[in-house]
């Protein structure tokens, strides 16, 4: 070492005790309670129930849909019969189809001018009709369908 008059800061050597590092306290509190058993069991119940509903609301509704559908199906099939019957109704109606069956079937002819009679009446174009007596109860109703008739206008 040399010899000079410089004093030296020995505290920079010195073992310097740690600080001390600060306590850490640690507060345990005790869990809160959030539900007892009993009402755990009775929530989950409830889930279970609301669940339960919806998936039956679900198959319910489904199944609704496949009646529809079936439904729907059975509507086109008697839509298409119904065509099929009104065709053949008007296939077995049309004009031609009765003269033949009224040929072949009934032996019937289409008429002739040979076999048209004309009827003349020599007494005029007037033809009397003789009235016939009706008794009191027919001539009484006559009476007041006249009246009803009169004041209906």
């Amino acid at each position: 070492m040399s010899n000079n008059n410089l004093a030296y800061d020995l505290t920079k050597y010195e073992d310097v005790a740690p600080e001390k590092a600060p306590k850490i306290r640690i507060h345990r509190r005790k869990a809160e309670n959030t539900g007892s058993v009993p009402s755990m069991i009775v929530l989950a119940a409830a889930v279970g129930i609301l669940l339960g509903a919806v998936i039956y609301g679900k198959v319910e509704e489904a199944s609704i849909h496949a009646e529809i559908t079936a439904q729907t199906k059975y509507v086109e099939m008697l839509n298409s019969e119904n065509a099929r019957m009104r065709s053949e109704l008007e296939e077995k109606t049309a004009l031609k189809s009765v003269e033949t069956y009224v040929e072949d079937v009934l032996g019937m002819q289409k008429l002739d001018k040979s076999q048209i009679e004309y009827v003349s009446i020599s007494n005029g174009s007037v033809v009397d009709i003789p009235e016939n007596e009706d008794n009191i109860f027919v001539r009484i109703k006559h009476t007041l369908s006249d009246f009803l008739e009169y004041i209906r206008g």
